[in-house]
């Protein structure tokens, strides 16, 4: 019997696979019913799915719902079993030490720095191009979209090219495991936890002009530490954050170029009017997130207490998973939701977050979208799908929003 979703004591709505399969849809049945639901969580475990708007953007800066898992109840959540190393990241972290961290790394993702790195990237994108366009047909996913992130990331962190074949099939493993294959998600966080330590002691040994050796400068330098205010990094956190910067900097702006190409390839008008003129792709950035973003949830909370969220009590102790894709989608918010229109001018999506754990890449992740749409669109003015739109497949998780493939033809 598949895991069931529920109105907070209320019937069953849907069941979990249509959160994959046909997931706004589903939103907006779940949305309609109730503004939050009981369902089965990321790790097949109870969680409580917040569903509309001004509900979610509320939650996402609410200080009571803390990200720290050590606010969950026992026996509550597991999730990702990760060892010290990679698990204090921002992604678990509450102020003071969410504050401390943040700082250290902030200015490395500012829009100036990040400017810089414009010609680099659009470098890049017209190498990999250059790699298929005699083909003229490719796995836009693995081709180009999987490969423009990684490299920029790359680039950034300082790791050399040879140690980054295995990075993409690691990420996978961790993002979306393969239930035929269950001991693959502990080798791939065996296998980064070595790649990470290793890079760190090269770095340490041989600094470079790049953001890790920044870091390493901060964690071990006292007097950087006096220049930042006192501030330091244990070496977990240390690690942790090489880690999570090179993840979430690949994973999420992989699909957020995918997806924006589907979105464009569905409505060849908005195509057409990008490609004669790419000034106009930084403005339609903010809706194609809102309208096909790569993280249907935001990272799990925890209440600290039990709290009340569109008129439901929660517990605390218990999952709270916020919807950006339902939010994004919600008529009382958003003209139209289900239409893309970057006429329109709808501002406020959460695609990047909301509050102090707004996205610390959404520069980069920015920056490279645009440039990667640029540059396809002008070079591939043919570019068209290859075979049928039904049998595109998404990638099974309720969490992240991608696909499994985009062929494509030009």
């Amino acid at each position: 019997m598949p895991n069931t979703v529920h109105t907070a004591g209320n019937a069953d709505t849907a069941d979990t696979a249509a959160l994959i399969e046909d997931l706004y849809p589903a939103l907006a049945a779940l949305r309609e019913a109730g503004p939050v639901h009981r369902i089965s969580g990321t790790d097949g475990r109870p969680a409580w799915l917040v569903t509309r708007y001004d509900d979610v953007r509320q939650a996402f800066a609410d200080p009571r719902l803390s990200l720290d898992k050590r606010h969950a109840a026992p026996g509550n959540y597991s999730g990702f079993s990760l060892p010290p190393a990679l698990d204090t990241n921002l992604l678990n972290m509450d102020p003071p030490d969410h504050t401390r961290v943040r700082r250290l790394v902030v200015k490395a993702f500012t829009p100036g720095r990040v400017e810089k790195l414009r010609e680099p990237v659009r470098r890049v994108a017209g190498e990999l191009l250059d790699a298929i366009e005699a083909d003229g047909r490719a796995d836009l996913l693995a081709a180009y979209a999987g490969q423009l992130p990684i490299i920029v990331i790359c680039d950034l962190l300082g790791v050399p090219e040879g140690d980054r074949q295995d990075f993409r099939a690691w990420s996978d493993a961790l993002i979306t495991p393969d239930p035929a294959r269950p001991q693959a998600a502990k080798e791939a966080v065996g296998a980064m936890l070595r790649f990470y330590t290793g890079l760190i002691a090269k770095k340490r040994a041989e600094p470079g002009d790049d953001l890790l050796s920044d870091l390493i400068r901060v964690r071990d330098d006292e007097t950087e530490g006096s220049a930042s205010g006192g501030d330091r990094l244990s070496e977990d956190e240390l690690t942790s954050l090489a880690f999570l910067i090179l993840l979430a900097g690949y994973e999420n702006t992989v699909h957020l170029i995918a997806n924006s190409v589907l979105a464009l390839l569905d409505h060849p008008d908005l195509l057409t009017e990008l490609r004669e003129d790419p000034t106009r792709i930084p403005a339609a950035f903010d809706e194609l997130v809102r309208y096909e973003g790569p993280a249907s949830l935001a990272i799990r909370r925890f209440p600290r207490e039990d709290i009340e969220i569109g008129g439901v009590t929660i517990p605390a102790g218990e999952t709270v998973l916020l919807s950006a894709a339902s939010a994004h989608r919600d008529p009382t918010r958003f003209q139209d939701p289900d239409a893309l229109n970057p006429h329109i001018g709808r501002s406020g999506h959460l695609g990047l977050g909301h509050g102090i754990h707004y996205c610390l890449g959404a520069p980069l992740a920015r920056l490279e979208t645009d440039i990667a749409l640029a540059t396809l669109l002008s070079r591939f003015p043919g570019l068209r799908l290859e075979g049928p739109r039904e049998e595109l497949r998404w990638r099974p998780s309720i969490r992240a929003r991608g696909l499994i493939s985009l062929p494509v033809a030009w």
